[in-house]
């Protein structure tokens, strides 16, 4: 590996992981020429990182602005979340059927790694890495349906991380979507596919309640904000 490709594949992971966890807010502007002064190196490595995460979906060029982190309207994540909710609702059921007794002892091991983060956190978060560090991603490749991984894990999965971990900060939600995730895995265990198909759509759609309430109330501090700058007392 080159040292342009090493240091996109840094810039890509540090990006990607800060576009996330929200360091990096949606619709903020990507300027190449602050990363090359961030980074070091030429603008090629640091294109390259660009397009890897418009290939992930978390950034989109917009004509005559660059590229900017992706943002999605309520409207537009609630479809997303119609299609996350069938699918991987059906991907637990599989999975409770499919797995096999080692593959649900590491996803209970996992949810201890993650008790373990969020209590690091000291409940203000629940931050999951991406692949076989996911507990959803688990879940769906414990499904072993080759086209539910494609479909899930593919166009979906990195935005659908951003928006998960954005419901994750608020408050109690960390800890109650652990408590969620543990009933899943002892429905799995006990190979109870229905229930788990049961427990994760309500996991699911409590998701999308969460992020519902808190971009409504994002949208409102905005337009009271945007009125007292325009109406000064």
């Amino acid at each position: 590996m080159s040292v342009a490709q090493t240091l996109s594949e840094k810039v890509f992971s540090e990006l990607a992981t800060a576009i996330v966890r929200g360091e990096i807010a949606p619709g903020e502007k990507l300027s190449e020429q602050a990363l090359v002064d961030r980074y070091g190196g030429s603008r090629a490595p640091i294109r390259e990182a660009i397009h890897k995460l418009e290939a992930r979906n978390l950034v989109i060029r917009v004509p005559h602005a660059g590229a900017r982190v992706v943002s999605l309207s309520l409207s537009e994540l609630r479809d997303i979340y119609e299609v996350r909710l069938e699918l991987e609702s059906m991907a637990c059921r599989l999975a409770a059927q499919r797995m096999s007794d080692e593959e649900i002892q590491g996803l209970q091991h996992l949810l201890q790694e993650h008790a373990r983060s969020i209590e690091a956190d000291q409940g203000m978060s629940y931050y999951q890495k991406s692949g076989n560090l996911d507990f959803h991603y688990r879940i769906i490749e414990g499904s072993k349906n080759h086209r539910l991984h494609q479909m899930l894990c593919g166009d979906l999965y990195h935005i659908i991380r951003m928006y998960r971990y954005r419901t994750s900060t608020s408050s109690e939600r960390p800890q109650l979507a652990l408590k969620e995730h543990q009933r899943i895995v002892e429905a799995i265990a006990a190979r109870d596919s229905e229930l788990a198909e049961l427990l994760m759509r309500r996991h699911i759609q409590a998701s999308l309640t969460n992020l519902e309430t808190r971009m409504t109330q994002e949208s409102l501090l905005s337009q009271s904000t945007h009125t007292s700058e325009e109406n000064p007392s």
